[in-house]
């Protein structure tokens, strides 16, 4: 691979220790004398992190400094339910159609290029959040949530300014498997999410049961009808769940 000159590098790595800027540039880029072109989008994790592990996000920007005309973003996340930890970095501008285990440190910027985003945290996702999230990925059309906290912040978005209702004009297909109710309703409550297009779900019966309280309420039914498709655990459904879910294909 020597006369490589350009490299397109997507890795997700599993170590003892972060796989840093410095070690990018030791173990990869030192081999490829002739590279011109360089993106990258890369996962090093730590399972059963110690104390002597943690490295901040600051620690990682600084192992970048000798890759001065290229902008790298970054972002490290402990997780210390499950005892792992992440660094996430990639060359900026995003090339990437996918963007996955985003948290609550997500660092911002657009990515018009990506069609599916993946949610992971230990802490709630509130409602900015999401509109953040919006804003910086304006057409993704899969979602796929994991997180069981509940939101702290449970005002309506009628209540403040700042809690607008989001507009996924481009979302086809959301999986809620592995939430807590609150991000349910975060997508189906009218007075939180508009979704222009017909969509599938994939969700727990018994929680789309309690959000819709029984498939009567009337707070989720627009977004409900919106739904085409809905992949469960439950295979035969009542006429009150199909005729709550009036445009569900079969």
């Amino acid at each position: 691979m020597s006369n490589l000159e350009r490299l397109f590098l997507s890795l997700i790595i599993d170590n003892k220790e972060f796989l840093d800027g410095n070690r990018l540039n030791n173990d990869i880029i030192n081999h490829l004398p002739k590279l011109n072109e360089f993106q990258y989008n890369i996962y090093s994790r730590i399972y059963d992190y110690k104390q002597n592990d943690i490295r901040s996000n600051e620690d990682i920007q600084r192992t970048f400094q000798i890759f001065a005309n290229q902008q790298i973003i970054s972002c490290v996340d402990y997780f210390p339910e499950k005892s792992f930890c992440q660094c996430h970095y990639y060359s900026y501008p995003y090339r990437m159609t996918f963007y996955e285990n985003i948290t609550n440190n997500f660092p911002g910027g657009l990515f018009p290029c990506v069609r599916e985003i993946s949610l992971f945290d230990e802490r709630p996702y509130e409602h900015r959040f999401f509109l953040r999230l919006s804003k910086a990925f304006p057409f993704i059309r899969k979602l796929t949530i994991d997180n069981l906290k509940a939101q702290n912040e449970k005002s309506s978005p009628s209540d403040n300014e700042d809690l607008s209702i989001i507009e996924y004009s481009s979302m086809t297909e959301l999986c809620l498997f592995n939430v807590h109710d609150d991000y349910i309703e975060q997508f189906l409550l009218d007075s939180k999410a508009f979704i222009p297009n017909y969509f599938s779900i994939s969700i727990r019966y018994h929680s789309l049961e309690r959000i819709t309280n029984h498939f009567t309420r009337d707070e989720t039914r627009i977004n409900s009808k919106k739904i085409k498709h809905i992949l469960s655990s439950r295979q035969n459904f009542s006429n009150d769940f199909k005729k709550y879910f009036s445009y569900l294909q079969t």
